[in-house]
């Protein structure tokens, strides 16, 4: 019989994976290649992330990497951006291609501009362009259209999009910088070919920083499907639990399960954070209810307030006339202490973002 993870428990493995419950003392590099992809929709809140997960972290931490080109922000898991280190980019952009491909056939402002069009040969064409000049696709529109005349030149820079391994360079992605999404190739830009991938070694990655999972998870994370097969040939190598409704999660025997009365500090989650897009079931946690505050119509998820292990608020830094205010907006009730300790993390988190700031204030809406 199955040993069953209750809600609790189940969260609190995940969050010791995602150095949720203790902060790394491993360098940035290490961290993010077992964090496995950061949420970089935002080119902040990669910095969000590793702040809340990294002891000691400062921004120049991650920038420095981006710079000298150990980690790149390339679109990967569910067809978005994340930010990855290279070695990992090489593996798992091949690996999500049919997300592209399904795209490529799909959408709905571009699909019928592609229609009879020879793809492979504008994305050859785009590669040899892109690699001898980094540009946004904006800017390749014209190159593209000079060349395929009597085809829609955004349709054509969106079919290069889904075609090749572009990664957006600097200063796009860097903390106080950023820029347009100048875009070149993977394998120009990191001297990273890629690779075959590997289903069986991707979802043990997965499953060391986001499990225990089921398959509805770790296909939810990936944006894939059919990987139920690919978790049956590993069975024999996992431990198998079940949640309280009877779903199988697997997981690696040796990962940490630290159990439902674990110390879960106050923590905060970045914008569009991967503790909250990688997994179907997202009660390990944040409440239905609250999730629906979180993610906004427009696709938009708000950083998070972790009280207890659980999504408890959300938080909106802004800085003006050189003064730094956080408004935090709690969904519960809290004890004094509790809001003390909120308080003292949205502050600090602050003072991460706004170092130069005169003045730094943390407001606080309760919940009604």
């Amino acid at each position: 019989m199955r040993t069953t993870l209750g809600i609790r428990a189940l969260g609190r493995a995940t969050l010791a994976r995602q150095h949720l419950l203790e902060r790394a003392t491993d360098s940035t590099e290490t961290a993010i290649r077992h964090l496995y992809g950061l949420q970089a929709q935002s080119p902040a809140a990669p910095y969000f992330a590793l702040w809340s997960r990294i002891d000691g972290f400062r921004t120049d931490d991650l920038a420095r990497l981006i710079e000298d080109r150990s980690v790149v922000r390339i679109t990967v898991m569910r067809g978005t951006v994340h930010a990855v280190t290279a070695a990992d980019a090489g593996e798992l952009r091949p690996w999500v291609q049919p997300i592209m491909d399904g795209d490529l056939r799909t959408n709905a402002q571009h699909a019928k501009a592609l229609v009879g069009c020879d793809t492979a040969a504008v994305a050859a064409h785009a590669r040899e362009l892109l690699d001898a000049t980094p540009m946004t696709l904006a800017a390749l529109r014209p190159h593209l259209a000079s060349r395929w005349p009597d085809r829609d030149p955004a349709a054509l820079a969106h079919a290069v999009r889904d075609l090749l391994p572009l990664v957006q360079v600097p200063p796009r992605g860097l903390w106080g910088r950023s820029g347009q999404p100048v875009c070149t190739t993977l394998q120009h830009w990191a001297g990273e070919p890629l690779a075959e991938p590997d289903p069986e070694r991707i979802l043990q990655r997965y499953l060391a920083a986001y499990g225990p999972a089921s398959v509805a998870d770790a296909q939810a994370w990936s944006g894939l499907t059919r990987l139920g097969e690919v978790f049956e040939r590993m069975r024999p190598r996992l431990r198998v639990f079940a949640d309280v409704d009877g779903a199988e999660l697997f997981d690696l025997p040796d990962a940490p399960r630290p159990g439902a009365d674990a110390p879960a500090p106050v923590r905060i989650l970045a914008p569009y954070d991967s503790m909250l897009l990688s997994h179907a079931d997202r009660t390990r946690v944040v409440d239905d209810g609250f999730r629906r505050v979180l993610f906004t119509v427009n696709g938009i998820v708000k950083p998070a307030v972790l009280v207890d292990g659980r999504v408890a608020g959300y938080l909106a830094p802004s800085v003006s006339k050189g003064a730094a205010v956080v408004d935090v907006t709690l969904l519960q009730t809290l004890s004094r202490t509790l809001l003390r300790d909120v308080e003292a993390e949205a502050l600090r988190l602050l003072r991460f973002t706004h170092p130069s700031a005169c003045s730094h204030e943390v407001r606080v809406t309760a919940a009604r």
